[in-house]
């Protein structure tokens, strides 16, 4: 995992899953340094991630106050209570769903959960979060929120992509991602992640894009593409797009067997 600061107040956990045949799909987490503290997902909930050595150089589990976890994926949720039992102050941020789904595989301690529903906001002390529904996602817990003070949009899975490269997944910049690759590897995105998209009324979807809009974020942090600073408005009218956008198509068995044996250790001769 990789670790840079944009601005003061945010520092991104980097990381990436490889898929292949599509790239390096980046999974990051975000630490806000607002006057309470707030960590933004808690990584993959794979053996090899250690998620809290990974977060003490840019803050001090202890002084964590809030868990905001966009939805309860496992993509999102690895180091969770690894950082509940470091950070004795914090408090889960999630939904009524959220919790239950969380509790299914471990009970999550309802004494420390808040939840907050979309429309409503959170007093982080020195700014307010306002939660808000993301106009993609692939699960029905999903809240994102805005930042008033470093005017960023932390918006989950809404604006993902696989990347050409490791590198660039997991420590890298949308902005350095020539402008149609990034466009073709939103809309990809848009239809492995939120396939409903095809089926849904267009011109209630592009209503959903008017309050990002509005927002007008500096900033977009999202948990599947690399940090965005300056290019909201071109991102936000990429998705527009995604409901006209040819509908993902993942490999069938036969094309499974092909990649694994393309994966097996050549043959001497």
């Amino acid at each position: 995992m990789s670790m840079q600061k944009i601005g003061r107040d945010i520092t991104v956990l980097g990381d990436c899953l490889e898929v292949p045949g599509l790239g390096f799909l980046p999974v990051n987490s975000f630490v806000l340094h607002a006057e309470q503290p707030v960590v933004v997902d808690t990584g993959l909930s794979l053996a090899d991630r250690d998620f809290l050595n990974t977060l003490g150089p840019a803050v001090d589990p202890a002084d964590v106050r809030w868990i905001w976890l966009t939805h309860p994926d496992r993509d999102h949720t690895g180091g969770l209570f690894d950082l509940l039992a470091a950070a004795p102050k914090a408090r889960v941020v999630t939904t009524f769903l959220g919790a239950g789904i969380m509790s299914t595989e471990r009970p999550l301690p309802l004494d420390r959960v808040c939840l907050v529903n979309p429309g409503q906001t959170l007093d982080v002390g020195d700014r307010t979060l306002s939660a808000f529904r993301p106009p993609l996602f692939d699960n029905p817990a999903t809240v994102g929120f805005y930042d008033d003070r470093s005017r960023t949009c932390f918006s989950s899975d809404c604006f993902g992509g696989p990347m050409p490269s490791a590198e660039v997944a997991a420590d890298g910049d949308a902005g350095d991602v020539a402008a149609d690759d990034l466009r073709a590897a939103q809309l990809l995105w848009a239809t492995v992640d939120s396939p409903w998209i095809h089926v849904v009324d267009v011109g209630r979807f592009l209503a959903t894009l008017e309050p990002l809009r509005v927002m007008d974020p500096e900033a977009v942090m999202c948990t599947h593409l690399p940090p965005a600073v300056g290019i909201a408005p071109r991102m936000i009218d990429t998705l527009t797009a995604a409901p006209g956008s040819d509908p993902f198509v993942g490999p069938d068995q036969q094309q499974l067997e092909q990649m694994l044996a393309g994966f097996e250790p050549g043959v001497r001769t």
